[in-house]
């Protein structure tokens, strides 16, 4: 598959966790509407339609709205919830792939600090056995 030049922008671990992500409809679906509900319009639609139903369609509209807002609550802290879940995978993911990438780091400096280690001590050795007159 091919990488949008946006996505070529960020680490393979970011890239996998959005693919993944994009794979499955479900996600997709709690991803849109996680998106939409933390956003200004989404307050701003709210706003206006309670001021309207409040105003204009209800006599007594509390109980009603009442029941609707508590309904939209239940599910909006569920996508709330997927959000966090998916941060946390996100997060676990590239703590996974920094611990590896760490560790083949920690192996390979140690393996040139012992080569440095290995050609300094021959170096030693050679210099301090065979010693070349200064100036012949």
């Amino acid at each position: 598959m091919t990488q949008s030049p946006h996505e070529q922008l960020h680490h393979p671990v970011v890239v996998a966790h959005r693919e993944h992500r994009r794979a499955n409809l479900q996600l997709r679906i709690a991803d849109t509407i996680t998106q939409f509900a933390g956003s200004m319009p989404f307050v701003y639609i709210h706003a206006v339609a309670f001021a309207v139903w409040m105003l204009w369609f209800e006599r007594s509209p509390w109980p009603t709205l009442t029941l609707v807002v508590s309904l939209e609550a239940i599910f909006l802290s569920t996508f709330v919830m997927i959000g966090q879940n998916r941060q946390s995978a996100f997060q676990q993911a590239k703590a996974d792939h920094e611990f590896t990438e760490q560790e083949l780091e920690l192996k390979t400096n140690t393996e040139i600090t012992r080569q440095i280690h290995r050609l300094t001590t021959e170096l030693h050795r050679r210099l301090i056995s065979d010693p070349e007159p200064e100036n012949a």
